[in-house]
């Protein structure tokens, strides 16, 4: 068994740079570690969301979260607020964490559904402490001394600005022992007898090689794809956006604990609040709308000062045929795309890191542990798809051709099963280890208007005056909690201020 030696990086930025940290720190001195990277090639967008599932890859680097923060002119982020969605004028927020609480074995939204149906329940967004403070604007960690508390259970991600993520993490990587290579990729050389991946030569001539390839190159997949020919799987078709547009404002109040995704005539803009800034954007589709108007759509609501001009690209939603081919790793916009309407984007890094990590070969590369590597890679891009999916299907919206389109197309099998079942009862269930859990799909459908038909018949178990009593207990603690909350604002001046100097050296937990 040989061991690999040198593992090279092709690409920066966020999928680059994070492989770069975490590989570093977990193998500490064991490979050669080396990232080609270009200033002339830029990143895409001007602010990121994320799940909570990035404070996971934050612990594995050891990082302190307020000093990650500050370095990053980053928020708080308690969930996403979806409007006109469902229908024009709805307004739901996809909160992270849990619904109330279960009683006995059934789940807070089936008491819920009894009550709905009769006209007598509260909205939803009253039983979860995510959503009930991100409509007042508040936010707190969890308090991990109050367990049994909603104050104990609230959930959060971030939102930051990429560049200085990026260059954050690259701090880390380089006193890690990560070498920087700047310049630009001119070939790539594969072994004749095994298509295996040799070498790259860089444009000044010099030759790069490599035990393990790493592709972070972004929509080109230089490596995966121009010089592979691996194949590609769109999804054009459930998922028809094919443009985008960023641009950055000026940051206004109040300063909102969530990210905003409101539909529009043929797509959907997002709203990302960063500290000194805040990220927009317009992702829509080239077949429903010209890209002079869907600039128009996303200037014209902009809440603060335009800050520069968009920053334009083009993608097929979908996903390689293979992640992981012979000894080429692809991660980031090199191994796929699923637009960021639930903010998945760094969590299909991170995940595919530490996918990476878990399999990590012998320079044997035997195929049993790549073929394990890309079934597992199959699967969460296939779920997280089908989430996005439903955001589109599940609507009421019949106003322009482009939300009729999405309204009547077919679905995945798999999610049609999951639309049918909750239609049914308001029952949904994970399956093995993929991302969302039962919170978000139960959010998702009531939030876009897919009521069940009936509820579990456990409830009726339960008097109508104890269900009453249930449901009033629930959002009267959640109400109580908020109030003590502070605002987000006032959280992040006190507990995390942005620095407005170049990041130095990350400082570890």
């Amino acid at each position: 068994m040989r061991q690999l030696r040198k593992i090279l990086i092709v690409g920066g930025g966020t999928a680059g740079w994070m492989a770069a940290a975490l590989l570093s720190k977990l193998f500490k001195g064991l490979y050669e570690f080396t990232l080609i990277e270009s200033e002339a090639i830029g990143i895409i967008g001007v602010g990121e969301a994320t799940i909570p599932a990035i404070k996971k890859y934050n612990e594995l680097l050891g990082l302190d979260e307020s000093d990650f923060m500050r370095r990053t002119q980053g928020s708080f982020k308690l969930g996403i607020q979806f409007v006109d969605w469902g229908r024009e004028g709805s307004s739901y927020i996809h909160g992270f964490g849990v619904i109330g609480r279960d009683l006995e074995w059934l789940r807070c939204h089936q008491y819920w559904l009894k009550m709905n149906g009769q006209g007598r329940a509260p909205d939803l967004a009253n039983f979860s402490i995510n959503t009930a403070a991100a409509l007042e604007n508040k936010f707190m960690r969890a308090d991990p001394k109050m367990v049994d508390s909603p104050l104990g259970q609230i959930a959060h991600a971030f939102h930051f600005d990429a560049s200085l993520y990026a260059r954050y993490l690259r701090g880390l990587a380089e006193s890690k022992g990560v070498i920087r290579r700047e310049g630009k990729v001119a070939d790539v050389t594969l072994r004749g007898e095994d298509g295996f991946v040799e070498s790259v030569t860089m444009e000044d001539g010099s030759v790069i090689a490599a035990d393990l390839f790493i592709d972070c190159s972004g929509f080109r997949g230089l490596i995966i794809e121009q010089a592979m020919k691996t194949g590609y799987e769109s999804w054009a078709h459930w998922l028809p956006c094919d443009r985008a547009m960023a641009v950055p404002c000026a940051r206004v109040e109040p300063f909102t604990p969530y990210t905003r995704s409101t539909a529009r005539l043929a797509g959907w803009q997002w709203r990302i609040p960063l500290q000194h800034r805040t990220g927009n954007g317009h992702v829509y589709s080239s077949q429903y709308m010209e890209d002079a108007e869907a600039e128009a759509i996303l200037l014209a609501n902009l809440d603060g000062e335009q800050l520069a001009e968009p920053n334009r690209f083009r993608f097929v939603t979908g996903k390689r045929k293979q992640t992981w081919n012979r000894n080429c790793v692809a991660i980031g916009l090199a191994s796929g795309f699923l637009e960021p309407l639930e903010s998945t984007s760094i969590h299909l890094i991170q995940s595919a890191i530490i996918r990476m990590v878990r399999l990590l070969p012998d320079a044997g590369f035997d195929p049993a542990t790549i073929a394990e590597f890309n079934r597992q890679t199959d699967f969460e891009y296939e779920r997280i798809r089908d989430f996005i999916i439903l955001h589109y299907k599940a609507t009421e919206r019949d106003d322009t051709p482009f939300w009729r389109y999405c309204r009547d197309m077919e679905v995945p099998a798999a999610l049609q099963r999951k639309i049918d079942l909750f239609a049914a009862n308001g029952r949904i269930f994970r399956e093995d280890e993929e991302l969302f859990a039962e919170e978000s799909w139960i959010q998702v459908f009531l939030g876009q208007g897919v009521i069940p038909r009936g509820y579990d018949p456990l409830v009726d178990l339960r008097s109508e005056a104890e269900i009453e009593a249930f449901l009033g207990n629930v959002e009267g603690v959640v109400r109580k909690c908020v109030a003590v909350m502070p605002d987000h604002a006032a959280y992040v001046a006190r507990v995390c201020p942005a620095e407005q100097d170049r990041p130095r050296e990350p400082t570890p937990a």
